[in-house]
């Protein structure tokens, strides 16, 4: 009996040390820095970013995600740019490893892509998967963002991780996919171009 009861201060006890760290981070700065991008909150954003010497701007979610992946996933091309401007990392993974620019492209999100690209995003940045921009966008049939991905210099001869096969591959194998084939194989390395910051004017 005494053992219970034991048991269950001990538990209480926990119970209550741990509320106050939970709350803490829920409410942490990078919590809600990633809160105001989700809700769209430009005054609390630019107020969160123009904190002296901070680091918010890198602030990832429980997926790894930056603020960069969730405006791309919501293709929203106007803060991307924005956060472009003000230094967002933009080849951070989250935690499968996909960047920004994979998300932009999972959606077909090929403005995004091309604003990403533009600024120096790689493009041949692969996920856990050892899955490219590229691969992805090929597998989708998504001819649009095959089109900006070569653009930026993507090799489609990378291979991914789980059936050894690369963009070039997929694309012979599958009959619906002619046109894209035909650019793969068309495809040459671009030259690099010198990289300039994003503008907000």
């Amino acid at each position: 009996m005494k053992r219970g009861v034991r048991a269950a201060i001990l538990c209480g006890l926990m119970t209550t040390l741990a509320a106050p760290a939970l709350g803490q981070q829920l409410t942490s700065p990078g919590y809600e820095f990633l809160k105001a991008v989700k809700d769209r909150d430009g005054q609390k954003v630019t107020d969160a970013l123009n904190v002296p010497g901070n680091t918010i701007i890198t602030s990832r979610d429980d997926d790894g995600q930056t603020a960069l992946h969730i405006v791309a996933k919501r293709r929203d091309l106007v803060w991307i740019q924005f956060l472009l401007a003000k230094g967002a990392p933009m080849d951070a993974r989250d935690r499968s490893g996909d960047t920004a620019l994979m998300a932009a492209t999972r959606i077909g999100f090929s403005d995004g892509e091309q604003q990403l690209l533009e600024v120096g995003a790689q493009a041949d940045l692969a996920n856990n998967r050892g899955e490219t921009p590229l691969i992805v966008a090929t597998q989708a049939r998504d001819l649009a963002s095959v089109r900006v991905l070569l653009q930026y210099g993507a090799n489609p001869k990378l291979q991914d991780h789980v059936a050894g096969l690369s963009a070039l591959d997929y694309a012979q194998r599958d009959n619906r996919a002619a046109v894209i084939l035909k650019l793969l194989q068309d495809a040459k390395p671009a030259v690099k171009k010198q990289v300039s910051g994003p503008s907000l004017n």
